[in-house]
């Protein structure tokens, strides 16, 4: 979990408080803002640590395998239930049962799932003996609490049992900087996982990020980053405006904001320039570019590393003027 505004920093304060107590916690918080990031810092942090981690998506689930899912079943239950499978309460005792988009559970699981918490204890499909599991459950919808509450699907009973503790996850547009901070991670993770060195994002794409309402969230900004890693050419990584998005001028904060920023980028530009020309002026040979330069072989060897500059140089290749 990355981030430095405050909205951020507020949340993880949270999370820390949570982590201290073994009750229910409720996660609301639009669709890509990290709800199971979120669930399982909650889990790792806190006295269930050493115990399993078990999401579930309800919403991912037919009506009809729900039940089956949270509690498992024996054999012969039904047509294929040739042996007995444990659910994901059974999974997770001793740890957590992370349940996603829990408000897309049916009336029925919500009753099955309500009975559970008033006692732990369930009772597989098609068994007879009540068993018992220690679950603290962690719940997470991206729907808005109200609309919860006030639609006649999602029971209250098990709401005010899921929701003694709640955490709001704070969508990107509210968290000031965080998007650019977020992407620069994005591109040293595109970095190692597909293979290419890792570049600045222009000032470009850093100006439409600050007015741009990120309905996907961290979600969208991540796909966003890889897609502009992947396919922009040139030293800096482009990602162009989403459509209808008007430009905006830059005020003095944005330029004082942007000023670390933007000086590391000349710095890198000014450098992987300078290198360049001292390595074609030097024939590909880094002992003598760096004598060229006034610098240690090893030292000018870590910056093409740094830089991902190949020493081989063309033989028709003619050396520039060094600046």
């Amino acid at each position: 979990m990355i981030g430095r505004s405050r909205a951020f920093r507020e949340m993880l304060a949270l999370i820390e408080k949570i982590t201290a107590y073994d009750a229910p916690v409720f996660i609301e918080g639009e669709t890509g803002t990290g709800k199971e990031l979120a669930a399982r810092a909650i889990h790792y942090q806190g006295q269930r640590r050493n115990g399993p981690f078990v999401p579930l998506n309800c919403g991912a689930l037919p009506d009809s395998l729900v039940e089956s899912e949270l509690f498992g079943y024996c054999r012969g239950a039904f047509t294929d239930a040739r042996t007995d499978k444990p659910g994901v309460v059974e999974l997770a005792h001793k740890g957590t049962l992370f349940l996603d988009e829990v408000d897309a559970l049916s009336c029925k699981a919500q009753v099955a799932l309500l009975r559970f918490l008033q006692d732990q204890q369930f009772r597989p499909v098609g068994g007879c003996a009540e068993r018992r599991s220690d679950v603290r459950i962690v719940a997470a919808t991206n729907r808005k609490l109200c609309d919860l509450e006030a639609q006649d699907h999602f029971r209250m009973d098990l709401l005010y049992r899921l929701r003694i503790l709640h955490l709001h996850m704070p969508p990107l547009r509210e968290r000031e900087d965080d998007a650019e901070l977020l992407a620069e991670h994005f591109v040293q993770i595109g970095s190692v996982r597909f293979g290419k060195c890792v570049r600045p994002i222009d000032t470009q794409t850093l100006r439409w990020f600050k007015c741009y309402g990120w309905p996907g969230n961290i979600r969208e900004l991540e796909n966003l980053v890889y897609q502009g890693f992947l396919l922009s050419d040139g030293p800096c990584v482009h990602m162009a405006a989403p459509a209808g998005l008007q430009p905006v001028e830059t005020s003095a904060r944005e330029i004082l904001l942007n000023y670390r920023c933007a000086k590391d980028r000349a710095i890198t530009e000014f450098e992987t320039h300078f290198l360049r020309q001292a390595m074609l002026h030097a024939g590909g040979n880094v002992s003598a570019a760096a004598r060229l330069i006034g610098t240690e072989r090893r030292h000018l060897g870590r910056l093409l590393k740094k830089y991902c500059i190949d020493a081989s140089i063309p033989a028709n290749s003619e050396p520039a003027r060094l600046l």
